[in-house]
C-alpha cells in the first residue's frame, strides 16, 4: 500500500496577552523578521512548549520578547485559527496595569505601539485579530438590563447598547433575545450584535453574535456560566445577575474571564 503523506497543518498551542496599561490602552507588538506574517502587528505571546501551563507560557514570552514581567493574568477569549502553515488554538489573557511591570524592550527587534480600546492605527493586522480587536471595545464596567439595554464607556467615549424593539438607524450596537433571534431568522444589520440567553442549551446558538448576555436568574444558571468560562469561550461572554448570584458569584465570574458581571437592576412587578 501507498501511503499519501497529510497534508494537514500542524496543531499549535498559542497564548496571547492583552496587556492595558494605566490609561486604559492596550499593547500590540509587531511579529519580527524571520517568522510567519513577518511586519504584521498582534497581541505578544506564543507556543506553550509541552509540560508547560499556559501563564507560565504567557510569562515567558513576554519576558523574552518584550522585556516585562507578567505577575498575574486573567483568562479571556479562546480562538482557533487556520493559517498556512497551521491551525492555531490562541488563548488570550488580559492583563491589568497592576498586574504587569518592567520597562518595555523591542528584544528581537519588533515595534511596538499603545491603542485604544474601539480604534487602532497600525497594519497590516495579524488575520486572527478581527474579533477580538472589536471585542475590546467593549467595556468592562456596564449598568442597565434586558429592558432598557446596557450603558458602559470605553477609551472612545460612551458605550450604549440599546433593545432590537426600540433601535432606531443611529443605534450602533443592538440587544436582542435568543428567541427574537431566532424568530428573526438572522443577525441584525448593527456594528455590534448582543444576544440573551437564558438556558445553556441557547449558547451553542448564538456563537455568530457579537457578545453573549447570559442572564443568571438560577442557582443552575450561575453554576452553569462559571463552568463554562472555566472551559474557554470565543466571544465576550457578559453575565447579568439577580442580586444574590451577584453577590456571591461576581468576583468568581470575573476571575473565569467574564468581560463584565452587571447587578440586574430591573424587579419585576406582578
Amino acid at each position: 500500500m501507498i501511503m499519501i503523506p497529510s497534508t494537514e497543518p500542524p496543531f499549535i498551542s498559542v497564548v496571547a496577552g492583552v496587556v492595558l496599561n494605566h490609561e486604559g490602552d492596550y499593547l500590540l507588538s509587531s511579529r519580527p523578521a524571520g517568522k510567519p506574517y513577518a511586519g504584521y502587528w498582534e497581541f505578544a505571546g506564543g507556543k506553550v512548549e509541552e509540560g508547560e501551563s499556559e501563564l507560565a507560557a504567557l510569562k515567558r514570552e513576554f519576558e523574552e520578547e518584550l522585556g516585562i514581567h507578567i505577575h498575574h493574568a486573567t483568562p479571556w477569549l479562546s480562538k482557533v485559527h487556520r493559517y498556512e502553515h497551521a491551525i492555531v488554538s490562541l488563548r488570550f489573557f488580559r492583563v491589568r496595569a497592576q498586574d504587569w511591570s518592567g520597562e518595555l524592550q523591542a528584544k528581537e527587534g519588533q515595534n511596538w505601539s499603545w491603542q485604544r480600546a474601539g480604534d487602532f492605527d497600525v497594519a497590516p493586522m495579524l488575520p486572527a485579530n478581527g474579533p477580538i480587536l472589536s471585542a475590546l471595545a467593549v467595556p468592562s464596567e456596564l449598568s442597565g438590563n434586558l429592558l432598557t439595554g446596557f450603558l458602559g464607556e470605553n477609551r472612545m467615549g460612551e458605550y450604549r447598547v440599546v433593545p432590537f424593539a426600540q433601535a432606531e438607524q443611529q443605534h450602533r450596537r443592538v440587544l436582542i433575545s435568543e428567541p427574537q433571534l431566532c424568530a428573526y431568522g438572522k443577525l441584525p444589520e448593527a456594528d455590534s450584535v448582543w444576544v440573551a440567553i437564558e438556558k445553556p442549551a441557547q449558547f451553542d446558538r448564538v456563537q455568530d453574535a457579537d457578545v453573549a448576555v447570559v442572564s443568571v436568574r438560577s442557582l443552575e444558571m450561575a453554576e452553569w456560566a462559571k463552568q463554562r468560562l472555566s472551559q474557554g469561550v470565543s466571544l465576550p461572554f457578559v453575565v447579568l445577575a439577580d442580586e444574590p448570584f451577584y453577590r456571591q458569584y461576581q468576583h468568581v465570574w470575573q476571575q473565569a474571564g467574564a468581560q463584565a458581571v452587571v447587578r440586574n437592576n430591573h424587579i419585576e412587578t406582578v
